[in-house]
């Protein structure tokens, strides 16, 4: 057996869902990086612009690199019941994070293939493996490894797991055999492993209209941005169009038709359904001290936005909900030390006070003719 077809078997055996490997050099989609970076679509996330030629070459990050190998592992589980994920009062927070960080399950999963290949190939031979966290562009890459298509929403699509994936690569001076990408042409990419066609579903549904054109997202206006990476208040004219996400979102992905038909459960499997992690009530939840938070969130990628983020972004779901029942809680939060959470409760208790206004101003027929 091939060395490239013994570290696809171990890669499988570790746990990982697919496999590829391609050649470690610039991505083909360079100069549509660099001119998404120059339109300041990256936000305040300074370190996609540190050194973007490092960034899009792998070569760069390992001198005489000659292999990336792409790894992924699906995350997808169901949609909870709909009485739980569309209940206003819930906040919702995006499948990957139901559970432990999944840096700290896929990379001892990396480094342990790793070591696996320098065994394998009975040389001194030199490894930089990521999970999202060095200057790669993972997505480029896995489909380069002819592990999916990049679909108009931004994110890697497989064909038999859809987009609820996680991707790893690791960066080798070795040399191995290369899978085929994706096909240049139009035609012959669709009858590889199919595109999004026409279907615009993903770019319609978005709440905020994060996608300015297909195949380009304007982070500044997405909700996984806004909830996550976004430090500071949220914008005004954005709050609303939030609704109950409180920790990324998942619009995009499950509106399309590729994750609804092919979307299925990984071998790997440490993410459960859990609806008080899941979809936790907001008015427990903006009650949180900092104790409550790193207790129910340990582990957790939830702790990036730290209390402060996460309580600021259940305030904005109480004000999108409308229920005069949370302004007790509301009100007690605009006290909270931090800056940040007292900003958004004051504003979550004027949404709240003027929608109930304006339904007394309907109810009095101030609004609404005579019948």
């Amino acid at each position: 057996m091939k060395l490239t077809d013994r570290i696809k078997y171990k890669a499988i055996e570790l746990g990982f869902d697919f496999v590829g490997v391609s050649p470690a050099h610039q991505s083909p989609r360079a100069h549509d990086y660099y001119k998404w970076l120059k339109q300041g679509f990256h936000g305040n996330m300074k370190w996609l612009a540190n050194d973007p030629e490092r960034r899009s070459n792998p070569t760069k990050v390992l001198p005489q690199a000659q292999s990336v190998i792409s790894v992924g592992l699906s995350y997808f589980i169901k949609n909870p019941q709909p009485e739980i994920w569309n209940d206003p009062s819930r906040g919702r927070i995006a499948r990957y994070a139901w559970g432990q960080d999944y840096h700290d399950v896929i990379e001892p999963m990396l480094k342990t293939l790793s070591v696996f290949i320098q065994h394998e190939a009975g040389e001194e031979i030199k490894t930089r493996y990521y999970v999202d966290t060095g200057p790669v562009l993972e997505r480029d890459i896995a489909s380069q490894a002819g592990l999916g298509f990049v679909g108009k929403n931004t994110l890697l699509i497989h064909p038999d797991l859809g987009s609820y994936v996680f991707l790893g690569e690791i960066i080798t001076d070795l040399e191995l055999d290369f899978d085929e990408p994706p096909s240049s042409t139009e035609s012959d990419h669709k009858a590889q492993i199919g595109t999004c066609g026409n279907c615009r579903r993903c770019l319609d549904v978005c709440p905020t209209h994060a996608f300015p054109v297909p195949y380009i997202l304007n982070s500044k206006l997405c909700i996984s941005y806004l909830t996550i990476e976004l430090k500071g208040s949220i914008p005004l004219k954005l709050r609303p169009l939030m609704k109950n996400w409180i920790y990324g979102c998942d619009a995009c992905q499950e509106m399309c038709p590729w994750v609804r038909r092919y979307s299925k459960p990984g071998q790997t499997r440490f993410l459960e359904y859990d609806p008080d992690f899941a979809a936790p009530r907001l008015m427990d939840l903006i009650k949180f001290d900092n104790d409550d938070f790193k207790k129910r969130f340990k582990g957790s990628p939830i702790t990036r936005t730290k209390r402060r983020g996460l309580l600021r972004n259940a305030a904005v779901a109480l004000g999108n909900w409308g229920n005069t029942e949370a302004i007790p809680v509301l009100k007690k939060a605009a006290e909270d030390p931090e800056p940040l959470i007292r900003e958004h409760a004051a504003w979550a208790i004027e949404q709240i006070e003027t929608s109930g206004e304006q339904r007394s101003e309907v109810l009095k027929g101030s609004l609404l003719p005579a019948p």
